[in-house]
């Protein structure tokens, strides 16, 4: 879902304050005052993490949860809330037109932000750049992205895990070693090196301490997309304070705690098994079994900025992302059936052209 803007009243005109990513203030766009983002109550320390085991078993403080009123998209599914005196939107995943629903979602508050530090326009210059060095896009859809609506700016939600991991492991160790054998080539002997393998049964343990598997708890947006998206600098990441998504949206995780989990767990399961293929060592290894035990498993909410655009071209949806930290971009990739068969042409008449030259030069 995602939640509506939050509004914050200029203390000069009254209009609303928009978090400005140039200088990290509150700004007001009518009057031009501007105010610093007040100290939060985690401001200056680090972020705390929670217990993964008592949110999966529903008892974490009740100062950790909030409820939220939803819709649901038509056409993608994204669950988006928006103001409550709001009647009528436009989805800004798909650009389908939605009408507002009165249910409701009861979910884990965010914990952390990664505050956007790209503006619109530089978010837009940078699709559109994209866009152009695509040459099999179609020309239309290029002018229509550049002089088209405004880019939505969007905090996607993520899920982080921290766990500690003891694994134990059994396997084979390969030592390559070479024999010379004598075989008959063209009619004669000649001896040649043969390359064997001496395995040797192993076991042993490993360890290692994961912080911060980012995991996306979104279905709105094609994954493929999102993770294109990446790498997130992490570390930057601030307490959540409500203020720095004033004029943006915040979309509501979909994909919950423990499938986010189940996913993290896959990566941390790849990590491990590289691991122990270091630990077994040798030229190469065979992995017979390996015991993970995960202990110590905490979690984040955290919201990651994207732009968003979403056009409708000629009956179909186009959508592109563009990271709101480093501006870079990720979208649909849209085809020219006449540049294509233009460039096929072209193709074809080269070919033709370069077999006549050879032809007449015999």
């Amino acid at each position: 879902m995602a939640q509506a803007e939050h509004r914050f009243p200029c203390e000069q005109c009254g209009a609303d304050y928009r978090f400005n990513p140039g200088d990290g203030t509150l700004t007001c766009d009518h009057c031009g005052h501007s105010e610093p983002i007040t100290a939060g109550p985690w401001q200056g320390g680090k972020l705390r993490e929670l217990d993964f085991r008592s949110a999966v078993t529903e008892s974490l403080p009740e100062s950790e949860m909030e409820e939220t009123r939803v819709l649901s998209c038509p056409n993608c599914a994204a669950q988006v809330e928006f103001d409550p005196a709001t009647h009528a939107a436009e989805c800004p995943f798909c650009a389908t037109p939605v009408v507002t629903d009165t249910g409701t979602h009861r979910h884990i508050k965010p914990k952390g932000v990664l505050p956007f530090a790209m503006s619109e326009r530089q978010a837009h210059k940078a699709m559109s750049d994209w866009l152009g060095r695509l040459w099999f896009a179609p020309n239309g859809l290029k002018d229509y992205a550049r002089k088209g609506r405004k880019m939505q700016g969007i905090y996607v939600p993520y899920w982080t895990f921290d766990a500690d991991t003891q694994s134990r492991y059994a396997g084979e160790r390969g030592i390559v070693y070479y024999e010379t054998r004598t075989v008959m080539r063209d009619g004669k002997r000649v001896q040649e090196q043969v390359a064997k393998v001496r395995w040797t049964p192993v076991r042993g343990r490993v360890a290692r301490f994961f912080d911060d598997v980012l995991v996306l708890a979104s279905r709105s947006l094609p994954k493929a997309y999102t993770d294109a998206l990446e790498p997130w600098d992490l570390p930057a990441l601030e307490p959540y304070q409500p203020q720095y998504l004033a004029g943006f949206r915040a979309e509501g995780y979909t994909v919950d705690l423990d499938e986010g989990f189940a996913e993290a767990r896959g990566y941390m399961a790849r990590v491990i098994e590289r691991d122990v293929r270091f630990d077994i060592g040798g030229d190469r290894q065979r992995i017979h079994d390996i015991d993970t035990d995960v202990s110590a498993v905490t979690f984040k909410h955290v919201l990651l900025p994207v732009w968003l655009a979403a056009y409708k071209y000629r009956g179909q949806t186009f959508r592109f992302v563009v990271n709101g930290r480093t501006g870079k971009v990720q979208g649909e990739r849209p085809w020219s059936a006449i540049k294509i068969t233009v460039a096929v042409v072209l193709g074809l008449l080269v070919a033709a052209g370069l077999g006549y030259m050879v032809a007449t030069n015999q």
